[in-house]
């Protein structure tokens, strides 16, 4: 019993040290990192426009160095697993503007959570009305419900469900970005002021990539969307099992 559990974890510790200090997970690491800074200085240069979001500027550059050296993104991912892995204590840290802004959160207490639960009851459902109505493989129908939760969890979720996790990470990236770019022009469109309400809908439907443009929009806000990334995680991870298991 303590082998099968202790296998799973020293395999994957060795192929993290192995990407880390191989050749080419130095090169490949090296060049996201620099999209990544990069990304950070073309926001500056351009007042925070949304269009130039960071992931949305790394993603473009990385996919466009792996599409000209004609690497695998097998081999990439594999190159880059310690940047996945990180992607764990990221969201854990999270947990910090959370903390600072508690006594806020906890007064708004049940209607927080009814925000959160409509959020992440909305958000999936049109979008699997969507595919549905275009009469998509079930399996992709599944993949859909879990769009708007962390990562990690959607990719457990969806494989409990009979859905395709590769795909869910492309589902969740994609609404993460979206989210995060369009988010403003919709709040100004909608007249949507208020920190608490701009946090729980970034957080609740765009996880940690809307967590992540919430908190460049103030500490509150950001502390909201954490709140919202987390309950709707947890939350989805939970009821899409039981449902459709």
């Amino acid at each position: 019993m303590t082998t099968n559990i202790v296998q799973p974890f020293v395999e994957k510790t060795t192929d993290l040290f192995f990407s880390v200090f191989s050749v080419s997970g130095a090169v490949w690491i090296g060049i996201t990192l620099c999209a990544y800074l990069f990304s950070l200085w073309v926001v500056r240069k351009t007042n925070n426009n949304p269009f130039a979001n960071p992931v949305l500027v790394t993603a473009i550059i990385t996919g466009a160095a792996i599409l000209l050296s004609q690497r695998e993104m097998s081999a990439y991912q594999q190159d880059t697993a310690i940047i996945h892995w990180l992607l764990g204590p990221a969201t854990v840290a999270l947990a910090l503007p959370m903390y600072a802004q508690w006594e806020k959160i906890r007064s708004l207490g049940w209607r927080l959570v009814a925000a959160v639960a409509t959020g992440g009851i909305i958000a999936p459902v049109t979008a699997w009305l969507a595919v549905y109505a275009f009469d998509t493989p079930f399996a992709i129908q599944m993949t859909m419900l879990a769009k708007s939760i962390t990562t990690p969890l959607a990719m457990e979720a969806t494989e409990q469900v009979h859905g395709v996790p590769a795909l869910a990470a492309v589902f969740v990236i994609t609404t993460g970005i979206v989210g995060a770019v369009l988010a403003p022009a919709v709040y100004r469109l909608l007249a949507v002021t208020l920190p608490q309400a701009q946090g729980v809908a970034l957080g609740s439907v765009c996880h940690a990539i809307g967590t992540a443009k919430a908190l460049h929009m103030g500490e509150k806000t950001g502390a909201l969307a954490t709140l919202g990334l987390c309950l709707n995680g947890i939350m989805t991870a939970i009821v899409l099992p039981l449902l459709f298991a």
